[in-house]
């Protein structure tokens, strides 16, 4: 029988495997290496994207921030401005009645009445005066309650003197001013 020696040729199997594996450990180890590069290319490449779209963001939030501040003056500047222009238009409006009261007041007086001083706060009227008897001061209540444009008149003080051989009261009353209805208001208010 005959001999054959295989070791030499397993050995070579052997060491060409090895070579085949070591190769495809080296292609492998490359592909990997490449696709951890270009993954973290890739990745590096989207954060700097979002890391610049935020800082973008950020500058036109600044920018809104800035107008909606500059927007909320511009409001608190338009309501002060309403409020005088109501204002104005309240004074307009009441131009009229201080001639009314004046002319009620002194359509009013009683013979007899004398007024001191006037004061307003208001809607409400202080009148302080003199007349030559309480009956006067009476009278004068009731003229001034029928007139459309004074209302509700309450006494509060008054007191008799002597005085040069005559007996005077010394009156003071409220009185509130109010505002009729005109006859030309239909509801539909004015031009």
């Amino acid at each position: 029988m005959t001999r054959i020696n295989l070791l030499p040729w397993r050995e070579e199997l052997k060491k060409q495997r090895q070579m085949e594996f070591y190769v495809v450990l080296g292609v492998a180890a490359a592909l990997a290496a490449a696709v951890w590069y270009g993954g973290h290319w890739h990745i590096s490449g989207l954060v700097d994207y979002h890391e610049h779209r935020n800082q973008m963001l950020e500058t036109e939030i600044a920018e809104l921030d800035r107008q909606i501040e500059e927007i909320r003056n511009l409001e608190t500047v338009r309501a002060q401005l309403v409020a005088r222009m109501n204002v104005i238009e309240e004074l307009q409006a009441g131009r009229p009645q201080i001639v009314h009261l004046f002319e009620e007041i002194a359509t009013s007086i009683p013979e007899g009445v004398y007024l001191k001083s006037l004061q307003q706060n208001s809607a409400k009227l202080t009148l302080t005066g003199v007349a030559q008897s309480n009956a006067r001061v009476s009278s004068y209540m009731e003229s001034l309650d029928a007139s459309p444009w004074l209302t509700d008149p309450d006494l509060e003080v008054i007191q008799v003197d002597n005085r040069e051989g005559s007996r005077l009261s010394d009156f003071s009353l409220r009185v509130r001013q109010t505002d009729p209805p005109s006859d030309t208001d239909n509801g539909e208010g004015t031009q």
